[in-house]
């Protein structure tokens, strides 16, 4: 595995600054309560414009496609601007998504909002991942990117249960004005501390192509969508799933989105450890494993209600540990095209929602909730075999070890 990071042009010390990344991982946090708040909000939602569950689930789609098409071109037309501009212009976006969102009278522009924060988030997301790994040193770097995504899973902690709450007790609504506040901060930290004149060797649209054109890199990419495809299945309508099975409503949905959110938090710590010490095919090979026994226990519901928050904590330790290790693997597959990859990287993660929240909804639909445990896991099965495959072909051209 090589250690090669992006070039960057501004001066720097052997370590990105600590100020850096912990405001690349504040607005990470905004940028993961927006992303994923619906699912704490499906039902009120859904009550609110009269509409199934299934279809309410579009939503979380509606956000993976249009951040799983925009993110790689966005990054790739904005390559040669200051890192420090297009990071506060992808949260103004954002945040303008979020305003659309609030204001929405109908389902169809609620989901318009939603494909417009993806277009801000797509344009923030992979160049905070990629100005920590230029500005971290070979042997820190998965200790670096998981600082960076911790914002991302403290999201699941703090800001989807508060989103969820909030929106259970006084409309989902001010849900979305209070993540539009928080991406206003968010702009004014990006602006007053990522240092100006921070820019990369420049990408280009044709840089684009030429990772798309690399199928050992998109083989590579394309396992984060496995993953979380696998995980989405079941993720998106776990909260409908403990509403039916276990007859919580908004008291105990929250307490176990809180335990969920822990759970990934630190999952995603691990994982940096993990990718630092054993290494990103172990460390994906392990997760993965994990994932094929956790899910399909959820289909059998009920359970003491301890042992359903335990479940909940392991399922997500393991679910969102994967990332550190995942852009580690993908900087040693790709070096020269770094910005491109990680962004293709953060589209895959939107591409895996899309599909296991769509896969989701037609197995709810056939086969109620009880179903969505069984189909996580043998979906899982497939991610084994996708990233054993990945990984042969890799080290036999020579661009991966271990």
């Amino acid at each position: 595995m090589t250690d090669t990071a992006p070039a960057v042009e501004a001066a720097t010390d052997s370590d990105a600054p600590s100020d850096v990344i912990w405001t690349l991982s504040a607005c990470n946090f905004v940028i993961g309560m927006g992303a994923f708040v619906v699912i704490g909000l499906l039902d009120p939602v859904a009550q609110g414009f009269d509409v199934p569950r299934g279809q309410a689930g579009w939503l979380m789609t509606v956000y993976a496609i249009a951040y799983a098409i925009l993110s790689p071109l966005l990054v790739s037309a904005t390559g040669r601007i200051g890192r420090r501009r297009v990071l506060a212009l992808g949260l103004v976006v954002f945040g303008a998504g979020m305003l659309v969102c609030a204001l929405a009278p109908t389902l169809w522009t609620l989901m318009a909002g939603r494909g417009l924060a993806a277009a801000g988030a797509g344009m923030f997301t992979p160049v905070s991942a990629a100005v920590a790994a230029a500005l971290s040193r070979p042997e820190v770097r998965g200790r670096a990117l998981a600082a960076v995504v911790f914002g991302l899973t403290l999201a699941q902690v703090a800001g989807v249960p508060a989103g969820g709450f909030i929106a259970y007790t006084f409309g989902w609504r001010v849900a979305f004005w209070l993540i539009l506040a928080l991406a206003v901060v968010g702009v004014a930290l990006v602006w007053t501390r990522v240092p100006k004149g921070l820019r990369f060797a420049p990408v280009r649209l044709a840089d684009l192509g030429i990772v798309l054109r690399d199928g050992l890199a998109m083989g590579a990419v394309l396992f984060t969508s496995s993953f979380l495809a696998s995980v989405f299945i079941l993720y998106t309508y776990l909260t409908p799933l403990l509403a039916d099975s276990m007859g919580w409503e908004r008291n105990g949905i929250t307490l176990m989105l809180v335990i969920y959110g822990v759970g990934a938090v630190l999952g995603n710590l691990m994982g940096g450890w993990m990718a630092d010490r054993l290494g990103a095919i172990r460390t994906l090979v392990t997760l993965t494993a994990c994932q094929i026994v956790v899910m399909p226990v959820f289909s059998f519901l009920s359970y003491p209600e301890a042992a359903v928050m335990v479940l909940a904590f392991v399922w997500a330790l393991v679910g969102w540990s994967f990332m550190a290790a995942q852009q580690v693997r993908l900087l040693a597959i790709a070096p020269e095209e770094a910005s491109v990859v990680l962004a293709l990287n953060a589209a895959a993660i939107y591409i895996g929602a899309a599909i296991g929240s769509a896969v989701g909804g037609a197995v709810l639909g056939a086969f109620g909730p009880s179903g969505l445990g069984i189909a996580g896991g043998l979906a899982a099965i497939w991610v084994m075999t996708h990233i054993l495959l990945s990984h042969r072909a890799a080290r036999a051209s020579g661009r991966e070890v271990g």
